[in-house]
């Protein structure tokens, strides 16, 4: 039993069905993660006429994701893994919001996880699921966040963990990943090459791999992240919300989060416009909201210093498309020396170091200020979601050069002079 379910006075879980995201058609919240009539995606169905939760409640209990609890997709409270992440800071930037001619901004800071990215947030969900389910091994197919993340939670509940990743992944990551004990799988090709790969593991060797046989599950924990920005700012949605994108799955879950704590109460309405953010060399979904497609056409050699959100082929890009429409806001993609720019004013600005995905949120930001699609007297929130230090080498191979000087005070005036 996890420590943690007994501390916190956990009763029940409140998931009443998984049910297909095309066709409509429920099944019971077991280990299937596709429909067996369509092959669609499946997502989790809660018994929200049971559900008896306030903003006091919430207020009061623990500052992780778990404050939650009702709202995600766990039964047995007893199989948490919880390594404390989630709540964590939502910083009203207004250096940052005084370079870019903004009325406000706020920037929600996920690189303070304990693996530092936003990836715990359905890592712990998942593999607290895994132990539900009565999986014995989990793992995960990665870009490298979730490969850490997953491998953490893993070490924590003293399951083994494998975890695929394309081969030019950035050391720091995968180095991270290997300090839990995870088993490593470098596969020479894409992160699509990696996800095929782990799929067939995850039917062969009956492992839980986190994003992809119990997905369902998994996403879930994304959604964390948009309920900590509503309580944070007041109990409300925000205006608008940038939101970087690989897969898709994050800004669906931001969507679904409103969604959720407008239909129980806890927000009034879901006027939020989402923004979502990509790099201009695998940009599948923006491209797709630019040209008025109803298709997301796959990437096959993504090619950006965002390696986290190199998927070329976003398992939820469609889904991603039609929230944007809905909340009638906007996609767009940045350059890598948009991105860059981006990663070195939020560190100039802030003090806050992200890795490239942050600087795509903010160099998508800029563009879009600039492209008046944003006007100058809004609110918007900005999702980071990983921190820098997992991509040194990006940035330092675009960083000032370095003064290097004798300890001689004259050499060190014409230095700082010249």
């Amino acid at each position: 039993m996890i420590p943690h379910a007994k501390s916190v006075g956990f009763e029940k879980g409140y998931v009443k069905s998984l049910k297909c995201r095309e066709c409509g058609r429920e099944y019971p919240p077991t280990k299937i993660y596709a429909c067996e009539h369509c092959f669609a995606p499946l997502e989790v169905i809660y018994d929200f006429d049971s559900l008896n939760l306030n903003k006091d409640l919430i207020k009061n209990r623990e500052k992780t994701l778990w404050r939650y609890r009702e709202l995600l997709p766990i039964n047995d409270y007893e199989k948490i893994v919880d390594i404390g992440a989630g709540f964590t800071p939502l910083k009203e930037c207004k250096r940052l919001a005084e370079a870019l001619n903004l009325r406000r901004i706020y920037v929600k800071n996920d690189t303070v996880n304990p693996t530092g990215s936003f990836k715990d947030r359905p890592a712990s969900v998942a593999v607290s699921k895994a132990l539900e389910l009565g999986f014995k091994a989990v793992g995960c197919a990665s870009t490298g966040n979730l490969a850490a993340a997953t491998a953490a939670h893993a070490a924590k509940a003293g399951l083994p963990c494998y975890v695929f990743i394309p081969s030019d992944t950035e050391k720091g990551k995968v180095l991270q990943a290997a300090a839990y004990g995870a088993k490593i799988i470098s596969v020479k090709g894409t992160y699509d090459d990696a996800n095929r790969l782990a799929a067939q593991a995850s039917d062969e060797c009956e492992w839980a791999l986190v994003n992809i046989n119990i997905r369902p599950y998994y996403v879930e924990g994304s959604k964390t992240i948009a309920f900590e920005v509503c309580e944070q700012i007041g109990w409300r949605p925000p205006e608008n919300i940038v939101v970087p994108m690989g897969s898709g799955a994050l800004l669906c879950a931001v969507w679904r989060a409103l969604k959720q704590f407008d239909e129980i109460g806890l927000i009034n309405g879901t006027g939020t416009k989402l923004i979502g953010a990509q790099p201009e060399g695998c940009s599948p979904i923006a491209k797709a909201f630019k040209s008025k497609s109803e298709e997301v056409f796959p990437v096959e050699k993504p090619k950006t210093v965002a390696k986290s959100l190199a998927i070329g082929d976003p398992g939820d890009g469609i889904y991603a498309l039609r929230a944007i429409r809905e909340s009638e806001g906007f996609a767009e993609y940045a350059t890598d020396e948009e991105i860059v720019e981006g990663m070195k004013l939020l560190a100039k600005t802030e003090g806050i170091f992200a890795e490239p995905a942050g600087g795509v949120s903010i160099a998508v930001l800029k563009k879009l200020v600039e492209q008046g699609e944003i006007s100058r007297d809004e609110e918007v929130v900005c999702l980071v979601t990983g921190s820098g230090f997992k991509s040194l080498e990006v940035f330092s191979s675009y960083a000032s050069s370095v003064i290097e000087i004798p300890p001689d005070s004259t050499r060190l005036k014409d230095a700082i002079s010249g």
